[in-house]
């Protein structure tokens, strides 16, 4: 990496996880396609998968009490299946199909984010299959899985509390087994990802203490619409670079 390029990737992770330490999630979907328009993503994911998951074990303790099993119980099985598609995908396919790939689904989520786009009615169990699925999958190619686990996890649950309980439950395992599954695929074997991951971490720590520590004067509806429209640049700069590889 050239300093340009360390100092790029040393402004995105401290904005995303900046943001993360305020909202408590979106650090790998703003993190990984920015740095992916100057890294590579077999590089980008499993970096930012070992930053995300430290960044859980630090702010994302649940209460083993208010999980809802039920619901982690049928998301995990074909989470993982999804993860080893995923994995599998990440390792073989060329940068370019992945990219537009990722663009189309960072447009998809920004567009629900800068229209504010939600449901309240409650979807029946049957969408855990596509949910977990996707989830998996998508987590393992681009390290941005969350949005499809935390859509069908709202429609089914009411209770805040048992919600961000299940989540960061539902977060912590599926974590584990893409670490599992990227190990066996050799993408957490190379000596740079470990190098630039303890590089960073120093970094990500501060980012999170200061996130957590802000006081944000905006409206929970106005920072989404604020992400959301950084995503939207974001997919928009991938799609360039899809295009142009």
């Amino acid at each position: 990496m050239s300093p340009g390029e360390i100092a790029a990737a040393a402004a995105i992770l401290l904005g995303a996880y900046v943001i993360r330490g305020i909202t408590g999630f979106g650090s790998g979907l703003i993190a990984v396609p920015l740095l992916a328009l100057f890294l590579p993503l077999q590089f980008v994911v499993p970096w930012v998968l070992l930053l995300d998951f430290t960044a859980s074990i630090l702010i994302g303790g649940f209460n083993f009490g208010r999980v809802n099993w039920r619901e982690i119980g049928i998301l995990i099985p074909l989470g993982t299946l999804g993860v080893l598609l995923g994995t599998g995908l990440l390792v073989k396919l060329p940068q370019a199909p992945m990219l537009f790939a990722l663009a189309v689904f960072v447009l998809v989520f920004a567009l629900r984010s800068v229209f504010n786009v939600h449901g309240e009615k409650p979807v029946s169990r049957l969408w855990a299959i596509p949910a977990s699925l996707t989830g998996g999958t998508v987590g393992a190619l681009f390290g941005t899985g969350g949005p499809p686990y935390v859509i069908y996890l709202t429609h089914r649950i009411r209770d805040k509390g048992v919600l961000r309980a299940t989540l960061s439950a539902l977060f912590f395992t599926e974590g584990l087994a893409r670490i599992v599954s990227f190990t066996a695929a050799g993408l957490l074997l190379s000596t740079r990802v470990w190098f630039a991951y303890l590089a960073a971490l120093p970094l990500v720590l501060g980012a999170l203490y200061m996130g957590g520590r802000a006081h944000v004067g905006l409206a929970p509806e106005q920072m989404t619409r604020l992400i959301g429209v950084l995503l939207l640049v974001s997919s928009l700069s991938l799609f360039f670079k899809a295009w142009s590889s």
